[in-house]
């Protein structure tokens, strides 16, 4: 059939279309342009480098290949809505955001006009059907699965796409580059945010969304016990950066972007027993308030035990079964049933065990 490849340059998504000419089928490559090269930046996706990589691997393929030029759409979307996130005390996920609003929205669009049957990409994932329905399953290489970032994927779209690297692992990967004899073959991973350049996300917030103010840092008690440049610098859970002499090593516990306030606490303190998420989305049918299910608030984080009750349509209530690390206002929260994802949002709140009260948040 004839299948349309994401192609950004990297090992993955060149392999994916490696495999599928290999497998007979008519391949076209689209690479997205999605931004300008970011000063300083050398290991983000994306790059004017990586778009001639994708070509390169295309060229040697011997398949016909576009580039797209979507850099207003991703400013809109993802790049403008990150800075007014951390601007407002919250920890946006930008990747969550790409894949839901700009690459998968308007590639499987493109892909339609050029007559392709399935849009594939380089994603570490699986697709797998149940009751006669697409459901989105986690990849097997448990140290590259990124189902996490998926999860606003509709069965519409999840019948269209296909994930050829989402069963093996990334050294399965890597083999089948060198087999394939592609220019990508050791290519190094890209590991940040595409579009921040040398001076960190903080500096492109100031960029968009001016400087936020500077403020107390304190502890549980009130007590000032440092300051801040402002809160865009700061996430739920951070130690580093803190600059403050204590006995015992203190997190960010809660940020309140009103007063410009940070406060700090021991790792204790980042215990809560239950979140809440809004704009939550369902790709299979949402869990019973009494069935066991598992939760990940973080990419880098293994998903935890809990209960979802479905509040009202677009929030939910996540009760976890013990204790857990507290998830930072405006990073997903994914769940899962098994490998099954079942759906997931943004997380708003969350409360302590020691109190029920909703911390202050953005």
């Amino acid at each position: 059939m004839r299948v349309v490849v994401a192609m950004s340059g990297g090992v993955d998504s060149s392999t994916v279309a490696g495999l599928l000419c290999e497998a007979g089928h008519e391949v076209i490559g689209l690479a997205m342009k999605t931004h300008a090269a970011a000063p300083g930046q050398n290991r983000a996706c994306c790059t004017p480098d990586d778009l001639r990589d994708a070509r390169r691997v295309a060229d040697h393929l011997g398949i016909r290949f576009f580039v797209l030029n979507y850099e207003e759409l991703f400013r809109d979307e993802v790049i403008v809505p990150f800075a007014r996130a951390y601007a407002e005390g919250r920890t946006p996920n930008p990747c969550v955001a790409c894949n839901d609003r700009v690459k998968f929205r308007t590639l499987l669009a493109r892909a339609e006009l050029l007559g392709g049957e399935r849009l594939a990409t380089g994603h570490y994932a699986r697709v797998s059907e149940v009751a006669g329905s697409p459901v989105l399953e986690r990849g097997v290489d448990p140290h590259k699965d990124q189902s996490y970032f998926l999860y606003r994927l509709g069965r519409e779209q999840l019948a269209r796409v296909l994930f050829p690297v989402g069963g093996m692992t990334k050294a399965e990967v890597r083999e089948h580059a060198r087999r394939l004899g592609l220019p990508v073959a050791e290519k190094s991973e890209s590991q940040e945010i595409c579009f921040v350049g040398a001076g960190g996300y903080a500096a492109t917030v100031e960029q968009l969304s001016g400087r936020p103010a500077a403020g107390p840092i304190v502890n549980g008690a009130g007590e000032v016990v440092g300051h801040h440049d402002g809160v865009h610098h700061f996430t739920l859970g951070q130690r580093r950066g803190l600059r403050i002499a204590a006995p015992e090593p203190l997190f960010v516990t809660d940020i309140d972007p009103a007063r410009s306030v940070v406060r700090v606490g021991p790792r204790a303190e980042l215990a809560c027993d239950e979140i809440d998420v809004e704009e939550v989305t369902w790709t299979a049918a949402p869990p019973r308030p009494d069935e066991p299910v598992l939760v990940q608030q973080r990419y880098r984080e293994h998903a935890r035990p809990a209960r979802v009750e479905v509040v009202e349509p677009g929030r939910a209530r996540v009760r976890f079964d013990e204790p857990a690390p507290r998830g930072a206002p405006g990073q997903a929260a994914v769940v899962y049933a098994g490998a099954r994802v079942l759906g997931g949002g943004t997380i708003a709140r969350s409360a302590d065990r020691h109190d029920a009260a909703p911390q202050a948040q953005a």
